[in-house]
């Protein structure tokens, strides 16, 4: 996938809760979220290994929140050639353009079928669903939708089908998400970040991404009909988790 540079916050100023999945971070996104979510790559990575121990002639592969196409990519890497539906759903026309624009380029098996489609997540059923991604797409959820969200997800899941939840996390002890805040913005600054960048984006993101607490996600996933939830990566307080029905 291209990677253009994220300079992003380093050229505008940022209001608290601005952030806008906009064209501006549609070209910088890959860039972006490598290096601002510890994890990420490594999460890229093995989704191909997931998919192949989750793999079904004949099924949906969705990746909710597709943005860029990235875990698309991935499923479709582990499918090979197996006959398969991979649908990517983002209500960002600017996101679904640049993933449409990079996909262009790329040979990906013929026997599999590659949609991506501009609507809300909240509103769309995944039929016949083998798999499904959120990678990093439930914490800009309204709150309140994510239960139902998460219901119809499992409504919709095949027996032996697995959701792949990745979330930041909250944590409800003040001392832990200080240290888990402190190490994170240094990770960032490692990454090439500097100190304007992080707090610009910071006020940026505000009330727009809202992180939940680890036993928040795995109540809900469990109360959806999963029957077997366990994170399956950590880095410092983003989190990627295995619900299998």
């Amino acid at each position: 996938m291209a990677h253009r540079k994220d300079q992003l916050y380093s050229d505008i100023d940022a209001k608290v809760g601005s952030f806008k999945f906009d064209g501006r971070v549609a070209e910088v996104f890959n860039d972006m979220i490598s290096r601002s979510v510890p994890g990420y790559r490594q999460i890229l990575e093995l989704i191909p290994t997931l998919t192949r121990q989750f793999q079904f002639e004949n099924h949906n592969y969705y990746d909710l929140g597709c943005s860029t196409g990235a875990g698309m990519l991935a499923m479709s890497e582990g499918l090979g050639d197996t006959t398969a539906r991979i649908i990517g759903i983002d209500n960002s026309a600017a996101m679904l353009q640049q993933a449409s624009t990079e996909f262009a380029t790329l040979a990906l098996p013929a026997s599999q079928q590659i949609e991506f489609h501009h609507a809300d997540i909240n509103e769309t059923l995944c039929r016949n669903a083998a798999m499904t991604l959120l990678n990093f797409t439930l914490q800009f959820i309204a709150i309140e939708q994510r239960d139902r969200l998460i219901e119809r997800i499992g409504q919709n899941t095949v027996p032996g089908g697995v959701l792949v939840l990745s979330e930041k996390l909250q944590s409800d002890d003040s001392a832990k998400q200080s240290l888990m805040t402190k190490i994170h913005h240094q990770y960032k600054a490692d990454q090439g970040y500097s100190l304007l960048e992080i707090s610009k984006k910071r006020d940026a993101i505000e009330n727009v991404l809202i992180p939940e607490t680890l036993e928040t996600h795995i109540k809900r996933l469990q109360q959806a009909g999963f029957n077997t939830v366990t994170p399956w990566i950590r880095n410092l307080q983003f989190v990627s988790i295995l619900a299998v029905k």
